[in-house]
């Protein structure tokens, strides 16, 4: 049986080999009555996918909705929407163009049934319109990476594709969607030569050929790598008079702090995304176009020793989103399924793949931790704790989620944190949830199961009743104050009730 365990007013210990040490003390003061400013839940609006054609199998389905039930979801971005296993376009016998958007329909189709709307990635290049059709990616769905043989046939399917989608969904419903250029261009994604150039080249004509069917069209780039190109990208879209709706780029906390910043200067992991983000910011502020928004296309948490199927998660989620509060308008956590092909079809659950679910609809940690963090307020009250993020709710309840970040490699150990409050009754109501090694954390109970490769539709069942997040527990404030015991990589969402 799980045990939930918490601890009000005095720290409460709990026996674990795996973190028998205990960190020193904090103290996190709260004051209900600080600064607030607007916090618009940023990490949780938008999250990546696979490919397209992935999203009309049911399990992609299945994921996308039991997802969204749990977050903000609003918008999904994958690649691959003009690959050729969607047939979009190909020539006759005489090498006219010939459009087919039956595939594009069924994708977007089921994505708007179930609420969710689509960041049109334009990628990748049909072969029959690549000016090389055996330019192609190393993906196991072997994607054309080639710029179009023919500009004015490019330009004709974008319009076509437009068109298409403005007289089916109806252009006030499009025009809520972002059409991002191309995926990754600074990096193996793009053949074209020299690349950035090249690929300033598909994106003018990308662009225009859009805004041609309807100004209200949002449309933005680079889409790049590791934050790069932005500042010319920029330079170059105000030269020429390209329109630019948006700025996304990408960013990991295990690229590298060369590839981010181009410079041998150490960045904690934990701090090289928001870092990246506000070095894109800044690039943003210092062009011609300096109030365009910003999307965070791709990130996620290093990828080694499997941390992304792991308690670590929710820690370094919510740090992320306590560095980056303020700094981007949208971040799109890569992936929020293990529906996905980039290597071929997952061989077993939890090898270290991207989403929030397992291969079969296994909920892992990392679902359960975006739960969590839903949960937090509208309003963010002035802190400067590391590892804590306190709002304010519209009931007028506060909701402040604490963790304890340990990076891979290192010992952890358990922490307590007291959290005094002020400007709240000293008695008040208060409910608390937790993702830790006991809480939402399924890798135990899989592990006991014996490791199936392919867990029965039972199995998957058995593990998602044993983690599922039983209700709050309730408890008390004692003289304003509240203790918790945080095992390494735990985090813990805090409500107090209004008054």
């Amino acid at each position: 049986m799980r045990r939930l365990f918490t601890a009000i007013a005095i720290a409460c210990t709990v026996a674990s080999p795996a973190w028998a040490r205990s960190a020193p003390p904090q103290t996190v003061r709260i004051d209900a009555t600080a600064r607030a400013t607007p916090f618009p839940h940023f990490w949780e609006q938008m999250f990546g996918s696979g490919h397209a054609t992935l999203t009309m199998r049911e399990d992609y389905r299945d994921d996308l909705r039991a997802v969204k039930r749990v977050t903000g979801f609003r918008y999904v971005r994958f690649h691959g929407i003009l690959d050729d296993d969607v047939g979009v376009y190909t020539e006759d016998e005489h090498g006219e163009p010939v459009y087919n958007f039956t595939l594009v329909d069924r994708i977007y189709d089921g994505l708007l049934r179930n609420g969710v709307r689509p960041v049109v990635e334009i990628g990748f290049m049909p072969k029959k319109l690549a000016a090389n059709p055996d330019a192609l990616h190393a993906f196991w769905y072997k994607p054309n990476v080639s710029p179009p043989k023919d500009y004015e046939r490019w330009d004709g399917l974008i319009r076509a594709l437009a068109q298409h989608l403005v007289q089916r969904y109806g252009i006030d419903e499009v025009a809520t969607w972002y059409f991002e250029v191309w995926n990754e261009p600074n990096i193996d994604f793009w053949g074209g030569v020299p690349r950035q150039a090249s690929y300033f080249e598909l994106y003018d004509h990308t662009a225009r050929a859009l805004k041609s069917v309807s100004a209200r069209l949002r449309v933005g780039g680079p889409a790049t790598a590791a934050a790069s190109w932005v500042g010319d990208f920029l330079a170059h879209a105000a030269k020429e008079h390209v329109p630019v709706d948006f700025v996304s780029s990408h960013g990991y906390a295990d690229d590298t702090a060369e590839n981010l910043f181009h410079s041998d200067a150490p960045v904690p992991e934990d701090d090289r995304v928001c870092r990246a983000i506000g070095k894109v910011r800044g690039e943003i502020a210092a062009s011609p176009l300096p109030h365009l928004p910003l999307f965070w296309t791709e990130w996620n948490v290093p990828g080694r020793d499997n941390l992304r199927d792991t308690t670590y998660v929710g820690p370094a989620l919510a740090n992320t989103v306590r560095e980056c509060d303020g700094l981007v308008d949208m971040m799109s956590f890569w992936t929020f399924s293990d529906v996905f092909e980039e290597g071929g079809p997952s061989p077993e659950p939890f090898d270290g793949q991207f989403g929030l679910r397992a291969s079969g609809g296994i909920d892992k940690p990392s679902y359960y931790d975006f739960a969590l963090l839903h949960q937090l307020g509208d309003q963010r009250l002035a802190n400067d704790a590391r590892d804590a993020i306190v709002t304010r709710k519209p009931d007028g309840s506060l909701a402040v989620a604490a963790w304890n970040l340990v990076d891979s490699g290192q010992h952890g150990a358990a922490r307590t944190l007291h959290l005094k409050f002020e400007h709240v009754p000293a008695d008040a109501r208060v409910m608390i949830q937790r993702v830790d090694d006991e809480h939402g954390n399924v890798l135990p109970i899989y592990a006991r199961m014996g490791s199936p490769r392919y867990p029965t539709m039972a199995q998957v069942a058995q593990m998602n009743a044993a983690t599922a997040l039983p209700p709050p527990a309730q408890e008390h404030l004692d003289h304003g104050a509240l203790t918790l015991m945080l095992e390494p990589d735990a985090l813990v969402l805090v409500t107090v009730a209004g008054h």
